[in-house]
């Protein structure tokens, strides 16, 4: 089966009314505290057994998809992973908060070898949410989750120190107090774009690159059937990875306690996939596995994006997210409607600046591109590393091409393009002057533009420097947390920072992690200092050692 049946299976019901809350019914039988499993695989559109695509056997996600609410109708904020994942953390869009340019503080020495310059007017800088915004597995550390990420955090922000127990290759649910649930994050980075670079280490080969039908995007080249081959072994290898995670827990004696999340980063890593805000570039797998077996084996056609994911674990968790952020929980006790719509972004990638938006209600695709001087496909130093690039520039010399590659061989772009992604799964055929549409593309381009509006979108302010300056750190220079203030009262200690929106953590000497300070505490008689650290997002933080013991 090709990659072009994959999508069309996977959106046979694309319009979503949006989820209504719970039935009280469910609410009641909610268990408070399930332990929570996210498996996120890197670079990967949804071209799985269990979303119709048998191209590679996948047996282990096969299993967890009988046993899980297949979503159709998942989508990455961002075609791209930095940018993506700060909406996973933190339950915003990366246009309202700064962070929707990849990336934000580290140049790509792809980018620099190709060009010393290419970042001379580029800044370094972090992300700034609004004060009431924490990175959500805080929250869980609060109420009691033991919360653990391997290892990849990526946020276009340094995280907090009190935002994970653990993080890092090491990091593991196994670790955790008797008795504590917990929340724990794998990513597999086998999917990678850069695992179909020629240079890379093959996985064990599974499909024939000779026999896979190509997408009609591409051309049929040795070096698109190379880099498509290499997607699919590299998937096969992910599923015993999933495996793995999974049997962990089964022998444990925890799958019966552990709500489970398979999903992927964004879409898959190829050229028009991956930096590019179509289906292909952000419609990503999403399996939830209940440890009741709820809603085993159905499929949710409900439009859910990456700034839904916080709000929903923290509603599994019985916590109620804060109605400020712009994603809303899809499961859990505090279940809430959803918008019914997925907007995405393409900004700058690495040192190249794209501009672009687009919106779908799970049929329809509306994008609108800022830059119609620039090729759909960006020229970007990293992606070129894979041989398939090539072939697709050169398609902007082909006289005789097939009309499907259009956006591939294209030097210049449309202002708008409309897709219906039901009978046109690789959106490869332009509708936005079509009659029959016209409803259609008014309603999500006012959509669009309504988005833009409540986001405040901080890529259309440019140059970069302006917007760091005027929006993000006044002045262009970093601000600094406020130092935590200690105070002693009636046994306890109290600490707080002048600065809006710092989480504030606390440790004893020789502590590995740092607590979550919420409420006052009482110390053991032998701890006479505490190490504190005061950071809000985007800011520096501070630290000290402070004496707990003086004199009231």
């Amino acid at each position: 089966m090709t990659p072009r049946r994959v999508i069309a299976l996977l959106i046979l019901a694309l319009t979503s009314c949006g989820a209504a809350p719970q039935p009280e019914s469910e609410v009641r039988d909610w268990p408070d505290r399930p332990n929570i499993l996210w498996l996120c695989v890197e670079d990967m559109s949804p071209w799985l057994a269990c979303y119709g695509d048998p191209t590679v056997p996948t047996p282990h996600l096969d299993r967890l998809a009988a046993q899980s609410v297949r979503y159709s109708n998942a989508f990455a904020s961002s075609p791209v992973c930095a940018p993506a994942r700060s909406s996973l953390i933190t339950g915003m869009f990366a246009t309202r908060i700064g962070t929707m340019h990849m990336r934000t503080g580290n140049p790509s020495k792809a980018a620099i070898a190709r060009d010393p310059e290419a970042y001379a007017d580029i800044p370094s800088y972090e992300g700034v949410p609004p004060a009431f915004v924490r990175c959500f597995p805080e929250h869980l550390r609060a109420a009691g989750y033991y919360c653990t990420n391997n290892a990849k955090t990526d946020y276009q922000f340094k995280a907090p120190a009190t935002t994970w127990d653990k993080s890092g290759g090491k990091a593991h649910w196994r670790s955790r107090p008797d008795g504590a649930p917990f929340f724990a994050v794998f990513n597999h980075g086998g999917t990678h774009e850069s695992r179909a670079f020629p240079k890379a280490k093959r996985a064990p080969r599974v499909v024939d690159p000779n026999v896979l039908a190509i997408p009609p995007l591409y051309p049929d080249t040795l070096a698109v059937r190379d880099a498509l081959a290499r997607t699919y072994d590299n998937i096969a290898r992910m599923d015993g990875w999933v495996g793995k995670k999974l049997a962990e827990l089964e022998e444990a004696g925890l799958a019966d306690s552990t709500v489970v999340f398979f999903y992927s980063d964004h879409g898959v890593g190829l050229p028009r996939g991956k930096r590019s805000p179509y289906d292909l570039g952000t419609r990503v797998p999403l399996l939830v596995r209940y440890p009741d077996g709820r809603r085993a084996g159905e499929t949710e056609d409900r439009v859910v994006s990456f700034v839904d994911f916080g709000p929903t674990v923290l509603s599994l968790a019985s916590l109620e997210p804060d109605a400020r952020l712009d994603g809303v929980a899809f499961a859990g006790r505090h279940e809430r409607a959803g918008r019914g719509l997925a907007f995405a972004h393409a900004d700058r990638f690495d040192s190249e600046y794209d501009r672009a938006r687009s919106v779908s209600d799970g049929r329809y695709r509306y994008v609108r591109n800022y830059r119609t001087d620039l090729p759909h496909l960006i020229r970007n130093a990293y992606r070129e590393r894979l041989a398939m690039t090539a072939d697709l520039y050169a398609l902007a010399k082909v006289a005789q091409r097939a009309p499907s590659h259009w956006q591939c061989a294209s030097t210049e772009r449309p202002a708008e393009e409309l897709y219906d992604s039901r009978s046109d799964p690789w959106e490869a055929s332009n509708r936005i002057d079509d009659p029959s549409l016209r409803e259609v593309a008014a309603r999500l381009r006012a959509e669009l533009d309504r988005w833009i509006e409540a986001t405040g979108d901080l890529g259309l302010v440019l140059p970069e420097k302006r917007m760091v300056a005027e929006r993000l750190w006044h002045g262009g220079v970093q601000p600094k947390t406020a130092a935590v203030a200690l105070r002693r009262a009636n046994g306890a200690v109290e600490l707080s920072s002048d600065t809006a929106g710092a989480s504030i953590g606390y440790r004893a000497k020789g502590a590995k992690s740092w607590a979550v300070y919420r409420q006052p505490i009482e110390l053991q008689a032998d701890v006479t200092t505490l190490e504190v650290v005061a950071h809000r997002i985007g800011y520096a933080p501070s630290r000290a050692t402070l004496s707990v013991r003086d004199e009231e």
